[in-house]
C-alpha cells in the first residue's frame, strides 16, 4: 500500500472519529437541556453549577487519559465542552479583577470555560461587590504567587465579606515580551505591572539593561499602550497578545520557570464535598504569649495539614492580627469538624470563609 494510500485511510477513520464525537458531545448537550427541564418542572433555580462536580469529572479525565494527550491538555477540552453544555442550562455572569487579557481573565476562562460572560472589573472590592449583589454568579480574585507572595487587598476583603471560596484556580505565568515588531531593535521603553517587571528584573538587566522601565496598572494596559507605541514593549501573557494583536518578540522571560499565582473563585453559596478538598479559615487569638501555638494545637492533634498561613492586622485594634489559614480537607469531614470546634473554643474569633475543591491542575 502506498504512502497515499495509507493516508487516505487514516483520514477516512480520522473523518468516522470526528462523527462519533459529535454525536456524543450533542447527547451530552441534551443530557443538560433535560436537567434544565428537570429543575424548571421542580421549580428549583439554584445549584446549576456545581463546582465539586465538575471537579470530580475533570480529576476522573485526568486519571483515565490512556494519551497521547496529556492530561493538562484532555482537562482542558474537556472544560470546554462541560462550559458550553451549562451554557445551555444557565450562561454563567463571572466577575473578574482587571481588564480583558490580564492574567485574572485567563484564570476565569480556565476554571470556567469560554461559555460564560466574564465581567471585568478594575478593583478587587468591585469583584467582591459583583457577587454579593447578585449581578455576577462567581468572581476571580488573584490570593497570592509562588514569587511575590500574597495580595493583601484580597485577604483584607474577606474580614467582612459574607463571601464564601468556592473553588480555586492555579494559573503557572508566563510573561512574554510583546510588541508591534518582530525584535528588540529600537525598543526605548518597557510597560508593565511592578510585580512582573520585579519577575523578570534579571531578564531585563542582562537584555534590556539601561531601558526606561515603566510601571502601569496591569499588565493588559501596557500591552494596549505598546500598540500605539511602535519602539515600546510591554511584559504580558498570550492572551493580552492575541486581543491587542501584538507579536512575541521574546517568550517566556520570567526568572523563575515555575512562577505561580493562585486565584480564588468566590460566590454566595456553600461547596459540597468533593474528595479532594481543601478549607479556609480567618482566626483571630487573644493577645497573649504562647497565642498562636494554641490556635494550631487542636488542627496538629487532629492530623490536619496546613498548606498555608499569613498574618494580617485586625484594623480593630493596635498591634492585633488575624490569621488566614488553608488547611487539607473539607469542613465537613469528621476530622476537619471536630478540630475547628475545638478552635472555635479557644479562638478569639474564627470564621470559615469556604472548602472548595482544589485546582485540578
Amino acid at each position: 500500500m502506498t504512502s497515499e494510500h495509507q493516508l487516505r485511510a487514516v483520514r477516512e477513520r480520522i473523518d468516522t472519529i470526528d462523527q462519533a464525537i459529535l454525536g456524543l458531545i450533542s447527547q451530552r448537550a441534551a443530557c443538560a437541556q433535560e436537567v434544565a427541564r428537570i429543575k424548571q418542572a421542580s421549580g428549583g433555580d439554584s445549584g446549576f453549577y456545581r463546582p465539586e462536580r465538575e471537579a470530580q469529572v475533570l480529576k476522573r479525565v485526568i486519571e483515565r487519559n490512556p494519551g497521547p494527550l496529556s492530561g493538562e491538555e484532555m482537562a482542558r477540552l474537556f472544560r470546554e465542552i462541560m462550559s458550553a453544555c451549562l451554557a445551555l442550562e444557565r450562561r454563567l455572569k463571572i466577575a473578574y479583577f482587571g481588564p480583558a487579557g490580564s492574567f485574572t481573565h485567563a484564570a476565569a476562562l480556565k476554571h470556567f470555560g469560554h461559555s460564560v460572560e466574564a465581567i471585568s472589573l478594575g478593583a478587587i472590592d468591585l469583584v467582591f461587590r459583583e457577587v454579593e449583589s447578585g449581578a455576577a454568579h462567581y468572581g476571580v480574585v488573584p490570593v497570592e504567587n509562588s514569587t511575590e507572595g500574597v495580595v493583601n487587598h484580597t485577604l483584607d476583603m474577606f474580614v467582612n465579606s459574607p463571601l464564601k471560596i468556592c473553588g480555586e484556580v492555579e494559573l503557572r505565568i508566563h510573561h512574554h515580551l510583546l510588541g508591534m515588531g518582530s525584535s528588540l531593535e529600537g525598543v526605548r521603553r518597557v510597560y508593565s505591572h511592578q510585580q512582573s517587571l520585579a519577575q523578570c528584573r534579571e531578564w531585563l538587566d542582562m537584555n534590556l539593561r539601561g531601558i526606561e522601565r515603566i510601571s502601569v496598572s496591569n499588565n493588559a494596559e501596557a500591552a494596549r499602550r505598546v500598540r500605539d507605541e511602535p519602539d515600546a514593549v510591554a511584559i504580558a501573557g498570550s492572551m493580552a497578545a492575541e486581543i491587542y494583536g501584538l507579536n512575541a518578540v521574546v517568550s517566556n522571560i520570567e526568572d523563575e520557570p515555575e512562577n505561580t499565582t493562585r486565584f480564588m473563585v468566590i460566590g454566595n453559596h456553600d461547596t459540597p464535598p468533593s474528595g479532594a478538598d481543601k478549607t479556609s479559615v480567618l482566626v483571630s487569638a487573644h493577645n497573649k504569649p504562647g497565642a498562636l501555638v494554641g490556635l494550631l494545637e487542636p488542627l496538629a492533634r487532629h492530623r490536619i495539614s496546613l498548606t498555608r498561613i499569613e498574618s494580617r492586622p485586625s484594623r480593630r485594634g493596635m498591634w492585633e492580627y488575624v490569621f488566614f489559614v488553608d488547611l487539607e480537607g473539607h469542613q465537613r469531614d469528621a476530622q476537619v469538624a471536630h478540630a475547628l470546634a475545638e478552635l472555635e473554643q479557644t479562638a478569639a474569633m474564627i470564621k470559615v470563609l469556604g472548602s472548595y475543591p482544589k485546582a485540578v491542575l
